[in-house]
């Protein structure tokens, strides 16, 4: 089972691993958008750290609340494409763990399932598109395929990381064909996609 205070210091993780990857992102995004995508993430990873510090999670409280009121605090700091599109992850994440005080394996791979739904929905994206689905649809698929078959948590995440890897990896011979970057057209063919990347680095610091 995943605790409250887990579930802090997973966002915690996540925030710093934001900030960390600024200048990263911003690189990748200046070959097949505006160059500005790790400064929008390092925004948002800001208000991820000032909203756990804020904002004490204890034993016995709503975890997906939490996650929801982390989303909304996300997309005031970083109202961009990307920005939005992991709001609405956290906040579809939260909707699920609604009334959670814990959070088991069976659960985190609904909460996994429906972030990936709410970006396609949200990015209006499928997987082959060349973005953040790319990773995170097969990494969904990948963490609630062990979990059913009777995998134990850390093996599920590995699974779920080495899907991701994948999935990035996959994606860098396609075109991009929505936002941005689909405008710039063949720039993005045989470039590593700045969204799968975020996805591999998020995923990798929510399981460790």
């Amino acid at each position: 089972m995943i605790t409250p205070s887990q579930v802090a210091e997973a966002l915690q993780r996540v925030g710093q691993q934001l900030i960390a990857l600024k200048d990263t992102l911003n690189e990748l995004d200046a070959a097949v958008g505006d160059g500005d995508l790790g400064l929008s993430m390092s925004k948002g990873g800001e208000a991820l750290l000032e909203f756990v510090r804020a904002t004490p999670l204890n034993d016995g409280d709503d975890i997906g609340k939490y996650l929801a009121n982390a989303g909304m605090a996300f997309n005031r700091a970083a109202p961009s494409t990307m920005g939005t599109l992991l709001a609405t992850a956290l906040m579809r994440m939260g909707k699920e763990a609604k009334g959670a005080t814990m959070l088991d394996a069976a659960l985190l791979a609904r909460m996994l399932t429906a972030a990936d739904q709410g970006i396609q929905e949200r990015g209006k994206a499928k997987p082959g598109d060349k973005t953040i689905v790319d990773a995170l649809h097969p990494a969904a698929e990948a963490f609630a395929s062990a979990i059913a078959a009777g995998a134990a948590l850390p093996e599920a995440a590995q699974a779920m990381i080495r899907a991701a890897e994948q999935g990035r990896d996959a994606a860098v011979a396609l075109r991009s064909n929505v936002g941005r970057a689909s405008w710039v057209g063949e720039r993005t063919v045989n470039r590593l996609d700045p969204g799968t990347v975020l996805c591999v680095e998020i995923l990798k610091r929510l399981a460790q």
